[in-house]
């Protein structure tokens, strides 16, 4: 054995994947675990949904290889979607690749345009699966900044000081996660003219353009953004099926053949009972998301509650699954997650897991029913 590939020392093992295995052992062990940390949502997704999946189980044809396109009925619907919800037009055909889930396409992307040596613009904090996938690639991650009190506004300003001249590709994401900044018409015109201006491919990560965020918003609706923009969505959190692994890539046609290219070559086509039902909850109206949204508006005012027993501080205006709270003046993060685990049985995630900007943070998942919630509150009484 001669040892394994240089890049598997660029990344650790992703940090839920880890964690989870504990608290799952401490869950075994009898300990009344409420897990607040991960953000996978705990209800079932529209019973249509289910129906779909099940008819198409019983016929034969359903259990043989599938297009790695995707068939043209669930490109339509996504299509339909985006026309719908974000007033964007779609060509079914050449602008829309069906995912395996939205995080492989993070690295389907990355495996596409970059090579050794170029530079990524990843917003910090963030998700580590940008960092993540940018070293297995062997490209260089260089971090920017969010101004929270404005709509998660990147410092555009202080990376305009910088050599750019490396920079491939720049990775956003609208609402954001971890912190729930929203972002804004006019942020995402300002990042379109600065890819524009340094010919950066510009992606944005959008899977929770729904949830609790009275104005979804796509980067294509944007003026010349389909020029330099792709974004990458999801059935996860939308539709309550993250087990589903259904996602998409939406963009200009030649750069989405070229994610095909890789996609082709790494994973096979998508099983057609989930595409069936990846069309019924891209067809469900308005009424699923305003049901959605009570349910999470009424266990976000219940984290808030929890948040303010613990001393933290919140943007009530953030959107999102989830809250981003500031730890007091001299209080440690860590020890915080430390002791809600081990002393009170509740998980959360430490921010510093998002980047150095989050160390004096941590975050609450809405991902639980209301009476869990408030029996966190109670243990924390």
């Amino acid at each position: 054995m001669k040892g394994f590939a240089t890049r598997i020392n660029t990344v650790e093992e992703y940090y839920f994947s880890a964690k989870l295995r504990e608290v799952n052992q401490m869950i075994a062990d009898g300990k009344p675990v409420i897990n607040l940390g991960i953000g996978s949502p705990d209800r079932a997704p529209d019973r249509t949904v289910i129906d779909a999946l099940k008819s198409t189980v019983e016929h034969p044809q359903a259990h043989g290889y599938q297009s790695y396109q995707g068939i043209p009925e669930l490109r339509i619907a996504m299509a339909g979607f985006y026309s719908r919800e974000y007033g964007v037009i779609l060509n079914p055909g050449k602008e829309i690749l069906p995912l395996l889930g939205s995080k492989e396409g993070i690295m389907h992307i990355s495996m596409a345009f970059l090579n050794p040596g170029d530079q990524v613009l990843i917003p910090n904090p963030g998700y580590p699966t940008y960092s993540s996938v940018t070293n297995l690639a062997q490209a260089e991650p260089i971090y920017y900044d969010l101004d929270l009190l404005r709509k998660g506004k990147p410092n555009l300003e202080a990376l305009e000081q910088l050599d750019l001249s490396r920079v491939k590709l720049m990775w956003i994401n609208y609402p954001h996660m971890p912190t729930g900044a929203p972002g804004s018409r006019e942020i995402l015109t300002e990042l379109v003219a600065f890819a524009q201006k340094h010919q950066i491919v510009l992606i944005n990560d959008n899977p929770y353009s729904h949830i609790l965020n009275p104005e979804p918003l796509s980067i294509l609706a944007i003026p010349g953004a389909n020029e330099v923009a792709l974004e990458l969505n999801s059935l996860s959190k939308t539709f309550n099926m993250p087990g589903w692994r259904v996602g998409m890539l939406c963009g200009r046609a030649d750069w989405v053949e070229a994610v095909l290219k890789v996609k082709s070559n790494m994973d096979s086509g998508m099983f057609l009972g989930l595409q069936k039902g990846a069309i019924a909850a891209l067809n469900l109206g308005k009424n699923w998301f305003s049901d959605q949204n009570e349910i999470y508006d009424n266990r976000r005012k219940l984290i808030w509650k929890l948040a303010e027993k613990l001393e933290l501080s919140y943007d009530p205006k953030a959107t999102g699954l989830f809250v981003w709270c500031k730890m007091p003046e001299g209080k440690s993060a860590e020890e915080l997650v430390d002791w809600m685990l081990y002393e009170k049985n509740i998980f959360i995630t430490p921010g510093k897991i998002f980047g150095s900007q989050g160390e004096n943070y941590v975050r609450f998942s809405l991902c639980m029913p209301e009476f869990k919630i408030l029996e966190a509150i109670n243990r924390i009484k």
